[in-house]
C-alpha cells in the first residue's frame, strides 16, 4: 500500500519521524551505538546505523522488531524503516 503524500503532509510526516528517532537514540548511545536520519521517500524512512549498531550482530533486530515497529505504529503512513550504508 503506498499513500501519496502531498509536501506539507511528508515535512510533517518527517518530523514526526525525526522525532520518534530522537526518542530512540539515548537507548542506542547507551549501547554504544546512534541512528542518523538519510531521508523519507515513498512512505520508506531511510536511516544510517552508526557507532557498535553499525557493526552490531542483532541489528536486524533492533532495526526490525525494535525502531520500524516504533515508527510504523506510531506514524501508519511509513511502511518500511531501511538501513543504509554510507
Amino acid at each position: 500500500m503506498n499513500i501519496k503524500e502531498n509536501d506539507s503532509e511528508k515535512n510533517e510526516t518527517k518530523l514526526k519521524i525525526i522525532e520518534m528517532l530522537n526518542k530512540i537514540r539515548p537507548y542506542l548511545i547507551g549501547e554504544g551505538g546512534d541512528i542518523k536520519f538519510i531521508k523519507y521517500e515513498n512512505n520508506i524512512v531511510y536511516v544510517q546505523m552508526i557507532g557498535a549498531c553499525a557493526g552490531c550482530s542483532l541489528i536486524d533486530v533492533t532495526l526490525n522488531d525494535g525502531i520500524k515497529e516504533m515508527i510504523t505504529t506510531e506514524i501508519p503512513e511509513v511502511v518500511d524503516v531501511i538501513n543504509v550504508d554510507q
